[in-house]
């Protein structure tokens, strides 16, 4: 079996140890020759005669992560995937069938498949290793466990546990997952072995019901509260994605199915959801995103960079807190931030306190991690302390002339190696280092707002800026969670630029009658996760007033912001942060605030459909996505995709702005471009994409491709408008950063 992922020895008291190591490969995955290798192990260990069986990774920090997506993206026929799922039920059902003990060891992450192949074994132990995670997370690509997860977890965890797993994608630390009765035993990694021995040599456990309290128990028990848990599952699905995805609701089919029907029946349920799943245009692009973004890992790698270990933050404000509290908690750094006030740093001290509060309170850290954490923060009113800081980020408004100031005295008070980064949201990285003494160091760093929460950062070089610079900052910005995307030095640089006239035709359909609410439900209904005009108002009116001066004069008459919101600054109304903007924002939640229209000189009147809304706003997007790939602002359609999704919550299930038009046709949208034109000419499509519509050119290189008996499929098993749940930090959108 020198091929095999499995690797079999066996003990004095003939206890089989299985080391599962994937060759050649960092993560143990489930590939598609794991039913064959499993086979001939359980051969293998028959010939032994075996009395009980130990899986444990080869690998130091993961049991198996999840099965092979590349496997699944390689599939063409519904039939195909069928055939893995039901492939993978029958492995699993011969694993259950052993007439001797089975037990995983688990060290690290048990993901997807991998907690499938967990759950298919007698018992499960744990470390209480932080680098230990199980969960299912095949939602946040568009599928369903299709191993028997949706059928074994249930019985274990109850409905209600096993739903808000799966459809959330959580990934479930060891101490929760024994207590949920997922793991038998939590134990230190020292004794991993041993206490797996000890379960291999006992008896094959007895079915047990679930480890849920009264309640639940007396819900779950009659088909009365189950009705009321799996319609409730139904509704906060879709109140949550708006029916965009097909996998949440399959989950909660396979889940009914494995409490109400037979077994054969219910994971047939399972098998002939995962199929379709695999099939999806939405998995497909889920799946695309995960591939860019892993792909995206390699680029700008330069393990020989001196490691970023100490920075500094300057400014205190919202954004200055949340780069702070990201650089001190993920990148485990340490981070002195500068502010004028000491309230200032007081603030942002306590905005990272708060966070870790609450983990505290769930348990999910120790108070002594939480103090040495906090013990990595500390802040200055001067420059003290910056002499050896790697890093300095900049957060503070939208000012020239004070961030030039700032480049001069870090120049003076920092080593010659320290890199300065500009949060700025719009001005370009060469006006801010034009007086630089070393301009080789200093970058743009720009952060979206919740920092903690959203995982995009725009790393901005100019043209004098070095390439041991980028790739330190680079580094530096996965270590603090991100996925960074490397844009061109140009006002706006990529998220801004294609957000701002999305943004000003939102406006402008306001100020030309269209209601308020009725702008932000067509865009929602398209798969954003709030509207335009709630947008603008969470950035605040007087942010994206700042911002849109600085737009137009580098870029032009179209990113001219609307005249009459003047008069909203004018009577603070600058959105959320003043209690009014678009809506009011009660404590209960917000409501339209219709005096604004007043204020505004307009009268609502409704002349278009959610749909022609949409349209509009969109078009505007996608135009300036192609311009700013024409100008090399993005290095390619990937990072444009990524860009938007990650940092403006452009709807995933469409692959971004690229793949969307792509799956269009681009003469299609150029089309479409062009009819609107006829009333506006900002809308008249670019260059590039009449060019592309002439020679019927895509941005990926390939024609798009139809597939109508798998599209009437998803038609037939989404009849009840299934949706996907969608990663928490794909769930906010991008709020500016200059406060």
């Amino acid at each position: 079996m020198t091929d095999s992922v499995f690797n079999l020895a066996v003990d004095e008291n003939k206890i089989a140890v299985v080391t599962i190591d994937v060759p050649g490969e960092k993560m143990n995955t489930l590939r598609d020759s794991f039913a064959d290798d499993l086979k001939a192990l359980l051969t293998q260990a028959q010939e032994h005669a075996v009395k009980g069986m130990v899986f444990i990774s080869g690998k130091s920090d993961n049991f198996i992560a999840g099965a092979d997506v590349k496997m699944l993206d390689s599939v063409e026929k519904r039939e195909d995937a069928l055939a893995i799922s039901e492939l993978c039920h029958q492995a699993f059902f011969d694993m259950k069938k052993l007439p001797y003990t089975t037990v995983s060891a688990i060290h690290g992450a048990a993901l997807g498949g991998g907690l499938e192949f967990a759950l298919a074994c007698d018992y499960r132990v744990g470390t209480d290793s932080d680098l230990t995670k199980i969960g299912l997370p095949e939602v946040q690509l568009g599928l369903l466990p299709g191993g028997g997860g949706t059928q074994r977890l249930t019985k274990i965890v109850g409905i209600q546990k096993a739903l808000e797993w799966m459809l959330t994608g959580k990934q479930i630390r060891p101490k929760q997952a024994k207590k949920a009765g997922v793991l038998d035993d939590c134990v230190p990694q020292s004794v991993l072995l041993k206490v797996a021995k000890e379960f291999a040599a006992k008896k094959k456990p007895q079915a047990k019901e679930p480890k849920i309290d009264k309640v639940s128990k007396l819900l779950e028990s009659n088909p009365f509260g189950r009705n009321f848990i799996f319609k409730k599952a139904k509704e906060n699905v879709l109140k949550k994605t708006g029916g965009h995805y097909p996998a949440p609701l399959a989950i909660i089919k396979a889940v009914r199915a494995s409490v109400e029907l037979d077994e054969l029946k219910a994971y047939k349920t399972e098998a002939e959801g995962f199929a379709t799943l695999v099939m999806s245009e939405q998995s497909k692009a889920l799946r695309g995103l995960f591939f860019a973004t892993t792909e995206m890992k390699k680029e700008w790698r330069n393990d020989d960079a001196p490691a970023v270990t100490k920075t500094a933050v300057l400014g205190g404000g919202l954004m200055g807190a949340g780069i702070a509290h990201v650089s001190a908690v993920k990148a485990k750094v340490p981070v002195r931030i500068k502010d004028v006030a000491e309230q200032g740093i007081s603030n942002a001290m306590n905005y990272t306190y708060k966070i870790l509060d609450k983990r505290l309170k769930r348990r999910i850290m120790s108070k002594a991690d939480m103090q040495l954490t906090m013990n990595r923060i500390t802040g200055t009113t001067d420059y003290s302390g910056f002499k050896h800081i790697d890093l300095v980020i900049e957060a503070v408004f939208e000012d020239l002339a004070l961030k030039q100031g700032m480049v001069a005295d870090v120049e003076q008070q920092c080593q010659e190696n320290t890199i300065f980064a500009s949060n700025t949201s719009s001005l370009p990285i060469s006006q801010i280092a034009a007086n630089a003494t070393r301009p080789e160091n200093v970058i743009g760093l720009h952060y979206f707002s919740p920092v903690e929460k959203m995982p995009l950062v725009e790393i901005i070089p100019h043209e004098g800026t070095s390439q041991e610079t980028i790739a330190r900052v680079v580094n530096f910005a996965r270590k603090q969670g991100k996925t960074p995307i490397v844009v061109k030095d140009m006002a706006g640089f990529y998220v801004n630029r294609i957000l701002a006239p999305y943004l000003n035709e939102a406006a402008n359909l306001m100020l030309a009658g269209e209601p308020i609410e009725k702008i932000d439900a067509a865009l929602v209904e398209f798969g954003f996760p709030v509207g335009p005009l709630a947008l603008l108002d969470e950035v605040g009116i007087d942010i994206g007033s700042k911002i849109a001066p600085i737009l137009e004069k580098e870029l032009g008459e179209r990113f001219k912001g609307p005249d009459a919101f003047s008069r909203m600054i004018d009577s603070k109304r600058l959105g959320r942060k003043t209690g009014r903007g678009f809506y009011d924002y009660e404590k209960k939640g917000k409501k339209v605030d219709e005096s604004v229209y007043e204020l505004l000189g307009v009268t609502p009147n409704s002349r278009l459909n959610k749909s022609e809304i949409a349209q509009r706003c969109v078009a505007q997007m996608l135009n300036e996505a192609a311009r700013c790939l024409d100008e090399g602002i993005i290095a390619s359609p990937r990072d444009g995709d990524i860009g938007a999704i990650f940092g403006i919550g452009f709807p995933p299930f469409l692959g971004g702005p690229f793949s969307y038009m792509d799956k269009l046709g681009t003469s299609k949208v150029s089309s479409d471009m062009s009819t609107l034109a006829n009333s506006n000419a900002i809308f008249a499509p670019c260059e590039s994409l009449v060019s592309m519509a002439e020679s019927g050119e895509t941005f990926y290189g390939e024609k798009p491709t139809q597939n109508e008996t798998v599209a009437e499929v998803v038609k037939l098993e989404t009849s009840e408008q299934e949706a996907d749940v969608v990663p928490e930090e794909q769930s906010d959108v991008a709020k500016d950063d200059t406060k």
